[in-house]
């Protein structure tokens, strides 16, 4: 049965994940079952899982789902973080049935401040613009120095594309691109994770 906690209520860090460090995943909506950026995700799921992590997400479908349907299926424990304006706007949409510990915020901004702060580490996969939108804010927040530090890795080959054509047209910091993790692919983002966080 799910455990749904309100805004109210948060939980934050790993001593409610019996000393799980929590891993937030942040992905599209659109990949279905089938999908390589599904397949992908849902094979994260499983890796964090078995290697004994906590995994988070925004709890409903797509990368979202297949993570939590991983981590579920590999024996790990799944949270959604889920919010009252996504549901507003795309009517019809619940969390998915892979989710065994949903929270539940009003706003996304306050969905994503939650997400910054339970997590120990944060892998984005592919995505829209909800997914840009969070890796910006993380890697802003860990510019600043206003969450602590975590690792944020960025799975699969795109990544480093969007990246090179990012630093041609900004002025991005050599220190600002140390924040990020470039992983080519699952395995070499959990081995990663592992050694930072449970090494």
């Amino acid at each position: 049965m799910r455990e749904s906690l309100t805004s109210q209520q948060p939980r934050r860090g790993r001593k409610q994940q019996n000393d799980r460090p929590v891993i937030v995943v942040f992905g599209g909506s659109a990949p279905g079952a089938g999908d390589p950026a599904y397949q992908e995700a849902l094979y994260l799921g499983q890796a964090l899982a078995r290697a004994g992590f906590a995994v988070a997400s925004g709890g409903y479908i797509g990368v979202m789902e297949a993570v939590s349907r991983g981590a579920s299926e590999a024996g790990g424990h799944v949270i959604g973080i889920t919010c009252q304006a996504i549901e507003a706007w795309r009517p019809g949409i619940v969390p998915n049935r892979w989710v065994a510990e949903e929270v539940r915020f009003a706003t996304l901004q306050e969905r994503m401040r939650y997400m910054l702060a339970l997590a120990d580490g944060i892998v984005a996969c592919r995505g829209s613009i909800g997914t840009l939108s969070e890796v910006a804010m993380a890697w802003a927040m860990l510019q600043v120095g206003e969450i602590a530090s975590k690792p944020l890795v960025l799975l699969g080959a795109g990544w480093s594309e969007f990246l090179r054509a990012f630093q041609a047209v900004s002025y991005v910091r050599p220190e600002d691109l140390v924040l990020l993790h470039l992983s080519p692919t699952v395995e070499e983002a959990v081995a990663f994770l592992t050694e930072l966080l449970k090494g």
